[in-house]
């Protein structure tokens, strides 16, 4: 676990430095800065999601992680979560809350977290979640220069997710092939995008009832292959 130990940390650090820049920083350059953030995220979405060569699996994990995800009320309860944590630091606006579930769905969304957590637990080689600690630490100073505090909470979401997939890494060794991370790595791409649309106040998505399609595209990539339905 050591891989996402330091991920938390990093995230925890970045957090911290962006929430102590945050206080000479105008309401309009929060403003502008966030939204070059939301399309540097946007980016990052598109560039992922562009790796599936299999369309027809990425889209019914969509469909059948978005109704996991409504069943669970997923969305909700993150939100729920963060409105506490708001309210044990006597905020109010939503702000801490909103903060809270864009970062936490930022952060655990993507293949990176998932096959860092796998190698991390077998081989208990960090060096992809060392790397995906860096980026994460670095994002973490902008997005909380521009959100708030509610950042620094997003690594609890982190440990639970990253540390599962560690303790769990020796079931799921075989099924991760390429095929199989391509479609994850896409699916993932369009959740990031999603995130970016919300950011940028386009329209509400709720990503966070879409997130088990992350976990849905795995299973169901690997029997499309292994049944040659591809």
């Amino acid at each position: 676990m050591t891989g996402t130990i330091v991920n938390v940390v990093a995230i925890g650090l970045g957090a911290i430095i962006g929430v102590t820049l945050k206080r000479g920083i105008s309401p309009e350059i929060k403003s502008t800065v966030m939204q070059g953030i939301a399309l540097a995220v946007f980016l990052v979405g598109a560039q992922m999601s562009l790796q599936a060569s299999q369309l027809l699996v990425v889209i019914i994990s969509l469909a059948l992680g978005g109704v996991c995800g409504e069943l669970l009320k997923i969305e909700y309860r993150l939100e729920k979560l963060g409105l506490w944590l708001e309210s044990k630091m006597g905020g109010d606006g939503g702000d801490v809350a909103r903060a809270f579930v864009t970062t936490s769905l930022v952060y655990c969304v993507g293949a990176m977290a998932v096959v860092g957590s796998i190698e991390d637990g077998l081989t208990g080689n960090p060096n992809t979640l060392l790397a995906k600690s860096l980026l994460d630490g670095v994002s973490a100073i902008f997005f909380a220069s521009t959100m708030g505090i509610g950042v620094l909470f997003s690594g609890l979401p982190v440990l639970v997710y990253q540390g599962t997939i560690t303790l769990l890494a020796s079931t799921l060794k075989d099924i991760l092939n390429p095929f199989v991370i391509s479609q994850l790595t896409s699916t993932g791409g369009l959740l990031i995008i999603g995130i970016a649309v919300n950011i940028l106040e386009i329209k509400k998505i709720k990503v966070g009832n879409l997130l088990p399609a992350v976990i849905v595209v795995i299973p169901l990539a690997y029997f499309a292959q292994k049944l040659n339905f591809i």
